[in-house]
């Protein structure tokens, strides 16, 4: 079977994590008979340099043509000092915008072989986590009116009803298949956004008898997810509330370099790590790629329907890392630390 993808490599260690997802990739591809297809194009910092814009039309077009997107990672210092609107995180907004992918599905999940690296006490963990965030992700405060005016500036955070039935939808659907707990996040006892959220998942709960529906106030589901994290089971929320918890809850797992996310529209998916563009270590072969691998095995299993492929690559990043494979952010003071590549070689032999 041949797939067309889409290949956003961008900024800091972007092309470094992507090149060993291609790898996976391809590895997978000539075991199972597939042939994917790579189209790279230009977005964020890379695309400023060399097009002048966060997000050409070209890199529009070329995904207008394609199956699906896997994407790197966008920004830098470098970029630091442009106006808001010319920065390379526009060109991710926009690109999220266009295509309509409107619901980001962050797992946080806890490996055996890493437990020792979560910050929470072990009780708290036991038996392993396994959470679903999902994120709305094409409205709220990110895509509403915002001016600037001398020392005065505002952001406007703004959802219709049909923008928080189909993410609800998505959030119910999900818990079906799971555990049948679904979190909702809100702040309803102050923000009037909020109290819609409230009031349309309540209602989109009726066509769901099966699921249990719970709210929580953003604050408190803050807390509760380092005080309590086994309570959840599926979290849906706005675009701002996800954005933080995602990461919050990405830190639980032990590091943010080994989660995966997929942004989901209609017909159409974006898949990247939620870590960002690290510039830091960028070029230094020390970016840990797992995050990218496994968004490129939930591209196989959301847009490709090929599930026993993604399960393939899940279990060799598990068993890469049940031999002690380990990138310095996973790393012990015991553990021999390897590169980028060395982790993305070893997980395509596992394959």
């Amino acid at each position: 079977m041949d797939y067309k993808i889409a290949v956003i490599k961008g900024d800091g260690i972007g092309p470094e994590i992507i090149d060993e997802a291609i790898k996976v990739l391809d590895k997978t591809g000539k075991k199972y008979g597939h042939n994917f297809q790579y189209m790279e194009a230009l977005a964020g910092g890379a695309a400023i340099d060399e097009k002048g814009t966060p997000l050409p039309e070209e890199t529009l077009n070329i995904l207008r043509t394609s199956d699906a997107l896997l994407f790197g990672a966008v920004g830098g210092p470098k970029w630091d000092n442009l106006p808001g609107n010319e920065r390379p995180e526009q060109g991710l907004l926009k690109l999220r915008k266009e295509l309509c992918l409107y619901a980001n599905l962050r797992p946080a999940v806890i490996f055996d072989e890493l437990k020792d690296s979560c910050p929470l006490r072990p009780d708290l963990v036991e038996g392993g986590l396994d959470i679903l965030i999902i994120r709305e992700l094409t409205g709220g405060i990110y895509f509403g009116k915002k001016y600037t005016e001398k020392d005065k500036a505002a952001d406007t955070m703004e959802y219709s009803k049909y923008e928080i039935e189909r993410i609800a939808h998505v959030g119910f659907l999900a818990a079906q298949k799971r555990n049948k707990r679904l979190t909702s996040i809100d702040k309803a006892n102050v923000l009037e956004t909020s109290r819609l959220w409230r009031k349309t998942f309540e209602e989109t709960a009726v066509e769901y008898p099966s699921v249990q529906l719970n709210h929580m106030y953003i604050d408190n589901a803050a807390m509760q997810l380092v005080a309590n994290p086994k309570q959840f089971d599926v979290i849906a929320t706005e675009n701002m509330f996800g954005d933080i918890l995602s990461d919050e809850a990405a830190m639980i797992t032990g590091s943010i370099g080994l989660l995966p996310s997929a942004s989901l529209g209609k017909n159409y998916g974006m898949y990247e790590p939620i870590h960002g563009s690290a510039p830091d270590i960028a070029g230094k072969k020390k970016a840990n790629p797992i995050a990218a691998i496994l968004s490129a095995a939930m591209m196989l299993k959301y847009s490709f329907a090929l599930q026993e492929e993604s399960e393939n690559i899940e279990s060799a990043v598990k068993n890469a890392l049940s031999k002690g494979y380990r990138t310095a952010d996973i790393a012990k003071k015991e553990d021999r630390i390897i590169s980028t590549v060395e982790m993305g070689d070893t997980i395509a032999e596992l394959i």
